[in-house]
């Protein structure tokens, strides 16, 4: 008799995660039981779903693989199999270094898991999922791929072109995830701005996010991964005229000065970046944006960081994450530029960046005390419930902080929270009564 358990192990993006819940549904549907990201194995079958973006994260991926590998030679395991961006982009390195591994499959074809199972993957539910996040909340990818070509980035080495999904198939999603209870959408793709031009042939993100703002049960909605060159700028009317849109928005900025830019084949200008980010706040008052910076890019001067950290200090970002280039190969940068920043340097720039958006953090945060906020209730942790506002996205944002003592609160509910205190991420609040 076979053992009908499957473990499955998420590295990296969200995007993944939603691979990973599709796939789950589908083992779930032929009678497996199926863990996901277990603190240790259970069943005789192993999926890795990688991570191939930077260094890091690969890093990751290949001990996770190799420790498999030893539950596999000590006869724990039978099966291991490994999908996801890394092995889309190092099918035949990793299968000719790492023999352990059953089958390696790439971004797109990890269906075919069920059927090299004799198992047969189900087409008639391919857009269902099990969800792995609280019931409250769902990631909702609506493209694949990215066009841009930047000049550092793999993923469109990984992923391909872009390919939107047909909206109506999207609507259905969040209709369908409505009807389970989900209150809050996080959408996300490699490039979101990018979205509909295949299909359509032009922007339709902001037609889209108004069709899903209209869905009776959608409280909230908030983007993820837009793109600044060619924004399409009717997003900033929906997400001022729809309450459920969350004033929110996560754009990639990378750097500011002009000759890093073009050197990064943004295709953009620190002119146009700065009247984007003045629009964005006039069109939308009180917007959160979240954006991601780079340090040590081939040729950046001191000068030119000088000018990020200005740049940095003037804008006070709401959210902001960072981190050092690393050589992908194949890319534009790895083929005709040298890596010429010293690691030593990166890392010290990149520790002044995030000190002084540590700052920049606690003083908004501070800002916050004694106003009030929508929260919603994601989890408790011993003495405190754990929430979130409109203006945090689960997992890498602020969290609000509310003492078990106030009273039960229930999970998934929206409250209004006061706001008592403030650290540099993360915020303090009681329950307001009218």
């Amino acid at each position: 008799m076979k053992n009908l358990t499957v473990d499955i192990i998420t590295m990296g993006c969200s995007k993944n995660l939603v691979d990973s819940e599709h796939l789950m549904y589908q083992f779930g549907r032929k009678g497996y039981m199926v863990y996901h990201n277990p603190s240790e194995v259970h069943g005789n079958i192993a999926i890795v779903n990688t991570c191939g973006f930077i260094g890091d994260a690969k890093e990751e991926s290949i001990n996770m693989i190799l420790s498999l590998c030893n539950l596999k030679d000590e006869g724990r395991l039978d099966k291991l199999f490994v999908m996801g961006c890394l092995s889309e982009r190092y099918f035949k390195e990793l299968r000719e270094e790492i023999p352990q591994v059953d089958k390696f499959y790439g971004k797109f074809n990890w269906n075919d898991i069920l059927n090299d199972l004799g198992e047969g993957y189900d087409e008639m539910v391919a857009q269902e999922r099990v969800l792995t996040t609280p019931s409250h909340y769902a990631y909702v990818k609506i493209s694949e791929g990215c066009d841009r070509k930047c000049a550092y980035c793999a993923i469109p080495i990984i992923t391909g072109s872009h390919r939107s999904r047909p909206m109506e198939e999207i609507v259905d999603e969040v209709r369908s995830l409505v009807a389970r209870g989900v209150k809050e959408f996080q959408i996300i793709a490699q490039e979101l701005t990018y979205y509909g031009i295949d299909l359509y042939h032009e922007q339709m993100l902001p037609q889209l996010v108004e069709q899903l703002a209209r869905i009776p049960g959608v409280e909230w909605i908030r983007l993820h991964y837009a793109y600044p060159t060619h924004f399409p700028m009717d997003l900033l009317r929906v997400m001022r005229e729809n309450d459920n849109v969350c004033k929110y928005l996560d754009i990639a900025l990378q750097h500011i000065s002009d000759p890093v830019l073009k050197r990064m084949q943004r295709h953009t200008t620190k002119r146009e970046t700065l009247d984007l980010l003045a629009a964005m706040r006039c069109e939308v008052p009180g917007i959160c944006i979240r954006t991601t910076l780079m340090v040590g890019f081939p040729g950046e001067t001191e000068a030119d960081f000088q000018e990020l950290l200005d740049f940095t200090r003037e804008m006070r970002f709401d959210r902001m994450g960072a981190f050092a280039y690393s050589e992908e190969e194949g890319t534009y940068a790895a083929e005709h530029y040298d890596d010429d920043v010293p690691e030593d340097v990166k890392q010290q720039r990149l520790d002044a960046l995030m000190e002084l958006q540590e700052g920049i953090s606690a003083q908004l945060c501070a800002e916050k005390v004694g106003k009030t906020f929508k929260t919603i209730i994601d989890r408790r942790e011993g003495d405190f419930y754990i929430g979130r506002t409109e203006y945090d996205s689960p997992e890498v944002d602020c969290e609000v902080l509310i003492p078990a003592s106030e009273g039960t609160l229930t999970l998934g509910s929206f409250y209004d929270v006061k706001i008592t205190g403030a650290e540099e991420y993360d915020l303090y609040g009681t329950i307001a009564h009218s």
